[in-house]
């Protein structure tokens, strides 16, 4: 993999953690997502949140898929960087 592509996706993938993150966080204030920023930040998030959630089992109210989706993409994060250092 060239440090140039690697570079860009570990970029991207930073990015796509803050949006998710901003999500959940925003999703607090405005859970309907009606505002614009927060029609922005599902239409951002959502694809890849949605596949996450219908693995997960459903937990009542709560809802961890954003949650999973972080932790998979700090993984994802990990091992691009192993492929560079290695």
């Amino acid at each position: 993999m060239g440090i140039e592509l690697a570079n860009l996706l570990l970029s991207l993938i930073q990015i796509l953690s803050l949006l998710i993150f901003a999500r959940a966080i925003f999703s607090w204030f405005d859970p309907g997502f009606s505002s614009q920023i927060g029609r922005f930040l599902y239409q951002i998030t959502e694809p890849i949140i949605a596949p996450i959630r219908q693995v997960l089992p459903p937990m009542g109210m709560l809802d961890l898929s954003v949650l999973v989706t972080l932790i998979l993409l700090m993984i994802l994060q990990q091992l691009i960087r192993s492929v560079l250092v290695g």
